[in-house]
């Protein structure tokens, strides 16, 4: 019950710590849109979506009692104006990384800290365990949000990337498939398994075994 509730806690941490850093990266850039809708806050009920939170909240509870699910998910979009941006492309990409890339920053810190908390003659090794749920669900998070398909971030900081002619064509594309792509990959198809799962695993995995000493494969 305690472990349940830890990735609970984790998973309120990673979905708030991401949503906020949208919110900031766009006030920082000049747009307070998210600030005015309350979305600069470290409350996590106001970046609550109905479906997608839900969702990867289920999927975290199954991954606390150790089913081999990736937690992937969806708090509310965090809007902005990019009229209120000086380069709408470049801004919009950055804004689109400030999320995933807080919650690979916050595992980083947090895998350090459990290096710390695991110190010969420390006596802080036995609360290092509850670190990890922490870790495993902001990589996870982080990753799944920078697969380049809208409506995750990471097709935005792809058009972030592309020169101007290529960006509007592939933005238009995913505009209108994006979420035909996702729901695609989302759904079992490769005997059995997700192609998000085909994709991202591996990519997690190796980000576990640097960051989650002795860790095992999803």
């Amino acid at each position: 019950m305690i472990f349940l509730l830890v990735w609970i806690l984790a998973f309120v941490v990673t979905i708030t710590v991401h949503e906020f850093a949208h919110a900031w990266m766009a006030d920082r850039l000049g747009d307070p849109t998210a600030k005015l809708e309350g979305r600069l806050s470290l409350n996590p009920i106001v970046h609550y979506d109905p479906v997608g939170t839900t969702l990867l909240l289920v999927l975290v509870v199954m991954r606390a009692f150790g089913a081999p699910v990736l937690p992937f998910g969806w708090a509310k979009p965090v809007r902005y104006d990019p009229y209120n941006l000086k380069d709408p492309k470049r801004d919009a990409a950055l804004i689109s990384f400030a999320g995933p890339g807080i919650n690979l920053l916050l595992a980083v810190l947090l895998s350090l800290v459990v290096r710390f908390c695991l110190l010969p003659f420390s006596p802080l090794s036995f609360i290092s365990q509850f670190f990890y749920p922490f870790i495993i669900l902001n990589v996870s998070l982080a990753i799944f949000n920078l697969i380049p398909i809208h409506p995750l971030d990471g097709g935005k900081i792809l058009v972030g990337l592309l020169p101007a002619k290529k960006a509007q064509e592939v933005d238009v594309f995913l505009s209108r498939y994006g979420l035909i792509l996702l729901l695609f990959l989302i759904l079992p198809s490769f005997g059995g398994n997700s192609g998000i799962s085909l994709i991202i695993s591996p990519v997690i995995n190796f980000l576990f075994k640097i960051l989650i000493p002795g860790s095992s494969p999803l």
